[in-house]
């Protein structure tokens, strides 16, 4: 059952809105590929090990979305099926697919900016990422740098209705 999930911030953000930067340049890639501006990473240790975004038009295929495309790249670095010590920084709220994807790498954090109130499953539909009937919960921050990735989701979807 969805909940109104509180921001959980914390007391120096400073290198949250730092990698959120880095997700916001990675949707720059996928705007100017013409695909919906989402981006993603993977930082462990300070150190960014994967990077991602959104690849469904390009790639013409549905789950080729910016928090796989990181964790994938991040799973790769690591050499293993599992993320422990590492965060995940995304322009929007993860959906479903994403979301279980991130329990099951087992990611010790998520930290995204825009919450998705169509598709949101880390607090805004559904609350995968943090439900405690599953083996593998993780921290959730929403909301950094929430002006900065809404607005870049928003500036694309009204020239997309424009061209229609």
């Amino acid at each position: 059952m969805p909940r109104d999930t509180k921001f959980t911030r914390l007391q120096n953000n400073y290198d949250d809105e730092v990698f959120m930067r880095e997700a916001l340049i990675e949707a720059e890639k996928a705007l100017k590929s013409n695909d919906v501006p989402i981006g993603a990473v993977v930082v462990r240790n300070g150190i960014i090990i994967g990077r991602g975004f959104n690849k469904v038009e390009k790639k013409q295929n549905s789950i080729a979305h910016a928090e796989l495309v990181a964790i994938k790249k991040a799973l790769s670095v690591v050499n293993s099926k599992h993320l422990l010590q590492c965060s995940l920084y995304v322009t929007l709220e993860p959906c479903s697919m994403c979301s279980g994807a991130i329990v099951l790498s087992r990611l010790k954090r998520l930290v995204y900016g825009a919450k998705d109130p169509k598709s949101g499953a880390s607090g805004s539909l559904f609350s995968i990422t943090d439900d405690n009937r599953l083996n593998h919960r993780c921290i959730v921050t929403g909301g950094v740098l929430e002006k900065e990735c809404s607005k870049l989701l928003t500036d694309f979807f009204k020239q997309l209705r424009k061209q229609k």
